[in-house]
């Protein structure tokens, strides 16, 4: 859209049916576009994100629709999008252990220390099939900087997995 802004609004509310139409709703009163979204429920509420173009004059008229939403028990945040995506290669990181507190903040700590950027984050806490035990399952789609190796990331992950006593893959794109 020539003229337009883009925005990224995450939302929470009690999943009930009908939520998602509402927001389409409020999107589409605005002339915005659709572009792209996350959404799921997530012990019992909704919650999701969504980025949209909107004609720059409509924008503040999004926003204050989109805030409005919370005469109906929606919660909505919105932040226009700056910037451009972060450069690199692409990889993805997939990890699986035991549960415990602090998995996602070690791995992340490590990778924010060499700079990689994480694009997408998936979690889950599964019974095993085996043990029955929980597990943990993380899958990410991260971005490595130019000036950093990816061979040297791969070997960290795998030093961390060690101690974790967790099988973490990187596969680079």
């Amino acid at each position: 859209m020539a003229g337009a802004v883009e925005i990224v609004a995450s939302i929470v509310a009690a999943d009930r049916p009908g939520l998602v139409k509402r927001l389409a709703e409020a999107i589409a009163g605005e002339e915005g576009n659709w572009v792209d979204s996350s959404m799921a429920r997530l012990g019992g509420s909704f919650a999701g994100i969504v980025r949209v173009s909107v004609p720059e004059a409509r924008a503040a008229g999004l926003e204050a629709a989109l805030s409005a939403l919370a005469t109906d028990g929606i919660t909505v945040l919105t932040r226009r999008s700056e910037g451009a995506a972060p450069v690199g290669a692409r990889a993805a990181l997939d990890l699986t252990c035991a549960d415990r507190p602090g998995i996602v903040r070690t791995i992340s700590e490590r990778l924010a220390a060499r700079g990689v950027s994480i694009d997408e984050l998936e979690t889950e806490v599964f019974t095993g099939s085996m043990s029955g035990e929980a597990l943990f399952k993380a899958s990410a789609r991260i971005v490595i900087p130019p000036e950093t190796d990816a061979a040297e990331i791969a070997r960290e992950l795998e030093t961390i997995g060690m101690d974790m006593m967790a099988e973490i893959r990187l596969r680079t794109d």
